[in-house]
């Protein structure tokens, strides 16, 4: 029997069916946990158990050590966790993914669940078609893992059989019987697919599937067991190229960890497997030799990623400096312009890059706020070479800022077209409000200096008492502005600091007020020239915009909390 075009087909797209259904099983999952899954991976990182654990956890929830360490990756880059507890997450991934063998040996081999799939998904469309979002998660969650299971029973059918395809069967035959050799051989072929597929759980399905019909011996399977292991890392190190330093080491301390894992246990390959197999075969009792040889994989699987945890649970401190070493901080990391956390391009976890983006609005609030500060000392500046310097950067830092509130919304567009909760599309809608304000106080920021500017190109000067003003003026939207950071930052006591915002903004409205008409007065009495009038009014103007736009920040942020209310009026 030959092996045709049609038959791969086949085989690919049972292995896309099988995909799908753990994406989607995935995203069900992420979406029904939301925030809760991100306040357990930074609150429960307190010590290396609790990170192992944390790890162990969410892997086993989501069944995906993949989207875990890419959610990691991503917390790092955010600067959410450190090295170190990133580490300790990573080590109890690798644990929690040997889930997915347990599920697929019991339910794939041991029962024919693919006879209850379409039943499954009969129980999963009336949550799917709920308007209700956490339903329909719950439905989306179900279907995943019938098309999971479908997507299983189809490989099962279309895995090439090497029985019916001598010249398949005789490729293996050439390469199994070469002893440690056929074992290095097979421990790369598994990390090339898992690379190629860019999921361990699918190579680890075609590989219990192959030990199971006797195509491969079990020592081969764990070898390929053992290199899916490894390859599934450069899923996070895809993730980590664009991120900034620390993504990157904690990417790359993910490959030590593994890679080094994999050489002690092919060290000790054949103690460590045969006593495996034997462990599992005195707690099996009569089972199948089918069933017999996939529970053994799934142990090896998990005896393997438990005894590498627990072997560096103590080296990661160690660990880190390895890292740190390979990887040193250069200076050119820390460019002051360039987007620092929404760059790991994170939209298969979009409830996860929520984070990402919450934490660069923070840093473009920050650099709008350190622009202002320029603009106060822009106003005093008496030397030409220092005062064409800093308005130079102050017009750098208002073309930086259209380009980050452009950046920052492309980036926000593009995660709400992924599978987002209502919640998380109530945060995105919001964040795309707060960065268009941020942007405007930019604006206004530029538009203060480019008035100074006219004011010194033609000469004229402030009185002492205009500068007094201008000063108190600054003074509260300096004040302004802070609060205003900690509540983009969203810093404990965020509602005193909103009311604070208002208060302050009332404040500058009257001295606004009071300032204009005493400049109509002192032009009349001839205090000043009427352009130092205009400059000065301009002045005051855009100061008082600039008010504006930082309580439509604050209001954003108040008008989305959780429990809804109506936003303050002014």
């Amino acid at each position: 029997m030959q092996y045709s075009f049609f038959d791969f087909m086949l085989f690919l797209g049972s292995m896309g069916l099988f995909l799908y259904g753990m994406k989607t099983m995935s995203e069900g999952l992420q979406k029904m946990a939301g925030d809760k899954l991100r306040n357990i991976l930074t609150a429960m990182t307190r010590n290396r158990v609790m990170g192992v654990l944390t790890g162990l956890l969410i892997t086993g929830i989501i069944q995906s050590s993949s989207a875990t360490t890419v959610m990691v990756v991503s917390f790092v880059n955010a600067g959410l966790l450190t090295l170190s507890q990133s580490i300790s997450v990573i080590l109890g991934a690798n644990i929690g993914t040997t889930l997915t063998a347990w599920i697929i040996s019991v339910f794939g081999f041991k029962v024919d669940i693919s006879l209850y799939v379409l039943p499954i998904m009969a129980i999963a469309i009336p949550f799917i078609f709920s308007q209700k979002s956490s339903r329909k998660s719950i439905g989306e969650f179900i279907f995943g893992f019938a098309l999971l299971f479908m997507g299983l029973a189809f490989l099962k059918d279309n895995v090439p059989d090497l029985a019916q395809n001598p010249e398949m069967l005789s490729f293996v035959t050439n390469y199994t019987d070469m002893g440690f050799a056929s074992i290095i051989l097979f421990f790369f072929i598994g990390a090339i697919l898992t690379v190629v597929v860019q999921s361990s759980s699918a190579t680890m399905a075609i590989t219990l599937i192959m030990c199971a019909q006797g195509w491969i011996s079990y020592e081969i399977g764990a070898a390929m067991v053992l290199g899916e292991n490894l390859g599934t890392t450069c899923t996070a190190n895809i993730a980590a190229l664009a991120g900034n330093i620390s993504a990157r080491r904690a990417a790359l301390s993910h490959f030590i960890f593994n890679m080094l894992g994999a050489v002690w246990v092919l060290a000790l390959f054949y103690p460590f497997s045969h006593g495996v197999a034997m462990l599992v075969e005195r707690f099996a009792g009569n089972t199948s030799p089918e069933i017999l040889i996939s529970f053994k994989l799934s142990a090896f699987h998990t005896c393997y990623n438990f005894c590498n945890t627990f072997l560096f649970i103590w080296f990661i401190k160690y660990l880190e400096k390895i890292v740190i070493k390979l990887l040193p901080q250069k200076e050119k990391e820390d460019q002051e312009f360039r987007l620092k956390y929404i760059q790991t391009g994170l939209l298969s976890i979009s409830e996860l890059s929520i984070v990402e983006a919450r934490q660069e609005i923070a840093l473009y609030s920050t650099r709008v706020e350190r622009m202002f500060g320029f603009v106060k000392e822009l106003l005093y500046l008496k030397d030409d070479t220092e005062y064409n310097k800093l308005y130079s950067r102050i017009e750098k830092y208002e073309n930086i800022s259209d380009s980050m509130e452009l950046e920052i919304a492309n980036y926000l567009n593009k995660v709400s077209e992924g599978r987002l909760s209502s919640e998380g599309k109530t945060e995105i809608r919001q964040m795309l409000r707060e960065i268009s304000e941020i942007e405007s106080i930019a604006d206004c920021c530029y538009n203060i200096a480019k008035t100074i500017n006219r004011k010194r190109d033609a000469g004229a000067d402030f009185t002492e008492s205009q500068y007094s003003h201008i000063q108190e003026m600054f003074d509260l939207l300096t004040l302004s502005l802070q609060h205003m950071q900690k509540v983009v930052e969203r810093q404990e006591n965020k509602n005193q600091h909103i009311i604070q915002v208002i208060n302050l903004e009332s404040e500058i409205n009257n001295l606004r007020n009071t300032l204009k008409n005493k400049n109509l007065i002192d032009i009349d009495h001839k205090e000043y020239s009427y352009e130092t009038g205009v400059f000065y009014s301009d002045i005051i103007g855009n100061s008082e915009k600039l008010g504006d736009y930082i309580v439509n920040v604050v209001e954003a942020e108040y008008s989305e909390t959780k429990d809804r209310k109506k936003p303050m009026v002014l």
